[in-house]
């Protein structure tokens, strides 16, 4: 029987009911509350009661004078610091206190460090990465931009939605080491074989020519997916690298830093990681703009963008190999905290079971909105973009080049954006924080697709400034982007990491898998397919711009809205879980221990007063 105390801190027992506590009969807990001469002062030394607890149990006086001799041999402790410790999973006592340096403790440095390594050697590979694959698939000849929404649609989603149900299946059989290195291992080898194997060999396996018949049959409308068969290689790498954004970072990395840290450690340092990141952006911008410009250096008849390629390939490897060395150290020397084992047991589902699980829940289901409408989104815009880009840059070393510089100005908006952001959320909340970036995309995509539309009116205007309305586009375009984008890095992606922080265990589980590996791909996938419709009716891109800033109007509108319910579903849990911390920390359950005479008075006989008799 357990009897629990509302008190603020009374009592503190031994958890196991069969362990006798007391030997003698004269020492067993009964007999202290019960006996009269027990419940002197002079007996009960070393029993230390709150002020509430004093005035419950009329006529026991608290002695603290003997409390520090017989605490060693008196398994009575505070119960007010045991549930605020058991509240906060943290240990119930610390014999010392750890050593720290600069205010932070040696064991948080030891992990931080490590994991802000690995991010920022994350997101260099990815920038080189995303900056690459555009290069390849929209330059490659006989392909162009509209490449890009087939590609999304009919090989990156169906891979996506592949590594998802193989990433479910061995997370069942691996151990928690062996799966990050069978997960990032591939990608690394990858990587590495394309730049010294698969490119400099692509003539010898692209079907060439059976892409030119089938291209002469079907029409020029059916470029884009033909392209795919044209240059499959090309798009393998594509999809890749799309993979390495959604598994490598949001499955792998933040995984494994959730793993590790406690939530007070990932208030304080995960906004840093934001910071770093960016940083990162930075220095692989300047890197992918060196690497294109080597081939200013080369002599005649020499393949500069394969150069370049090797380069990149050879740095994205290395920073692989760095990840695994990172990941390999925390686990063998940093301490990891272990966590509560009181858990809800783990419900075994199959696939669609989990599907369905999800799609049951209107949380998760605004959670899936807002990604999928960002994704729709942003490649409405993106995409139609890079189609003047490569108008404007059709060298594949110049196209990089131009995204060098690109993703350099990204990472030092979003770092402005980062230094902002606390502010917002301090200052306005969740639900303005993530109403942030649909109304930079809405308000910058009316801007890109305004210019398009109804750039010969300002033809006269650019020219006396020495611009052609098409360097224009690619110039408000790529600041579309770059807005687009720090909003989204700076504010839309914290507050979908802090979205699932009130979820239970195996719902933040399962819908972030859900989330992460298949609706940011699906919502990409999504935008493709309405502009594969628009291509396929109208004829072109160029031709269905009208169309898409109408549509982009519709998404970003149901955006806002499932953005706004969302932010009231959160609200309500984070406050429903800050009330059952405060439960926690203002009761305490104490398991009665039975002694030799029989069972334990309960909580109504210790105390007649509640109202039962006793």
């Amino acid at each position: 029987m357990e009897a629990v105390l509302q008190t603020k801190g009374l009592l503190s027992l031994p958890s196991n009911p069969r362990l006798r506590v007391f030997k003698s009969p004269q020492n067993s807990l009964r007999q202290r509350l019960t006996n009269p001469i027990a419940l002197a002062p002079k007996t009960l030394q070393g029993l230390c009661l709150s002020s509430n607890g004093f005035q419950k149990f009329h006529g026991v006086a608290s002695n603290t004078k003997g409390f520090a001799q017989n605490l060693r041999n008196f398994p009575i402790c505070r119960a007010e610091a045991a549930a605020a410790a058991a509240a906060d999973g943290q240990p119930l006592f610390r014999d010392t206190e750890s050593p720290k340096l600069l205010g932070i403790e040696l064991t948080t440095i030891k992990k931080i460090i490590p994991l802000g390594l690995m991010f920022f050697c994350i997101l260099f590979n990815y920038t080189i990465l995303r900056d690459t694959k555009d290069v390849l698939v929209v330059t490659a000849k006989g392909s162009s931009a509209e490449i890009i929404p087939f590609l999304k649609t009919w090989v990156n989603l169906p891979m996506a939605v592949g590594f998802m149900v193989l990433y479910t299946k061995l997370a069942d059989v691996l151990p928690r080491k062996t799966l990050f290195y069978s997960v990032i291992l591939p990608f690394i080898g990858f990587f590495g074989a394309f730049g010294f194997l698969l490119y400099p060999m692509s003539h010898y396996f692209h079907p060439t020519a059976l892409a030119d018949k089938l291209l002469g049959m079907l029409g020029p409308r059916f470029l884009g997916p033909l392209a795919i068969l044209r240059i499959w290689s090309f798009c393998l790498f594509y999809v890749m690298a799309e993979l390495w954004g959604s598994v490598v970072i949001s499955v792998l990395f933040w995984g494994f830093a959730n793993q590790i840290t406690t939530v007070e450690e990932a208030k304080r340092f995960y906004p840093l990681f934001g910071l770093g990141a960016n940083v990162a952006l930075i220095f692989s911008g300047r890197t992918v703009k060196y690497f294109s410009k080597l081939r200013e250096n080369l002599g005649p008849g020499v393949d500069g963008w394969a150069v370049s390629l090797k380069g990149m390939m050879s740095i994205v490897v290395l920073m692989g190999l760095a990840i695994c060395f990172l990941y390999w150290w925390v686990n063998t020397y940093v301490p990891l905290p272990t966590r509560s084992k009181k858990k809800k047991e783990k419900v075994k589902m199959g696939t669609m079971e989990s599907l369905k699980f999800l799609v049951s829940q209107k949380y998760i289901r605004d959670l899936a909105t807002v990604v999928v409408a960002y994704g729709i989104s942003i490649n409405l815009v993106e995409v139609t973009w890079k189609s003047k880009l490569k108008a404007q840059f059709p060298s594949p070393n110049e196209y990089s080049s131009f995204m060098g510089d690109f993703s350099t100005a990204t990472g030092i908006a979003t770092f402005t954006m980062m230094l902002l952001s606390q502010f917002v959320f301090d200052k306005f909340g969740w639900g303005v924080a993530a109403a942030i970036t649909p109304t930079v995309l809405l308000l910058t995509g009316v801007g890109f697709f305004s210019l398009i539309l109804f750039g010969h009116t300002v033809t006269p205007a650019l020219a006396s400034i020495g611009i052609t309305p098409l360097l224009a586009a690619v110039y408000v375009g790529a600041l579309q982007n770059i807005f687009s984008k720090s909003a989204k890095y700076s504010l839309f992606d914290p507050c979908k990491e802090m979205a699932y922080i009130p979820l239970d265990e195996d719902t933040k589980i399962k819908g972030k898998a859900a989330i992460d590996v298949v609706c940011n791909p699906l919502g990409k996938s999504g935008g493709a397919l309405i502009q594969q419709f628009m291509i396929l009716t109208f004829g072109s891109l160029a031709n269905s711009t009208p169309y898409l800033g109408g549509i982009l109007l519709v998404i970003v509108t149901a955006w806002l809205a499932a953005a706004r319910s969302l932010d009231k579903q959160f609200t309500q849990l984070r406050r429903e879980e800050e009330l059952e911390k405060e439960m926690e920390r203002a009761s305490v359950k104490i398991p009665i221990v039975a002694d030799d005479n029989g069972p334990l008075t309960t909580e109504h006989q210790l105390n007649p007063a509640i109202g039962e008799p006793k």
